[in-house]
């Protein structure tokens, strides 16, 4: 279910998301933004958490070398 919000913001801010984003399409530029920060307010605490993660960045690191090299002659 969606709810309309009325939000009050700088018009060179206004111009320019209508502009760039366009008329049609601020409200899910500006919710695609807000999501994450409001949803999952803890999803940067853990990725920096999971970096910190010495071992665990190492497996990923030599799995992604492992890998790379496979999708290179894939057919699409």
């Amino acid at each position: 279910m969606q709810k309309k919000l009325t939000i009050t913001i700088d018009e060179r801010v206004y111009e320019g998301l209508y502009r760039v984003v366009g008329t049609r399409r601020i409200s899910r530029f500006i919710e695609d933004l807000v999501r994450p920060h409001v949803l999952y307010p803890d999803l940067e605490a853990a990725y920096q958490e999971m970096a910190e993660g010495e071992d665990r960045e190492r497996s990923a690191l030599e799995w992604a070398e492992a890998t790379v090299g496979d999708v290179g002659n894939e057919a699409w």
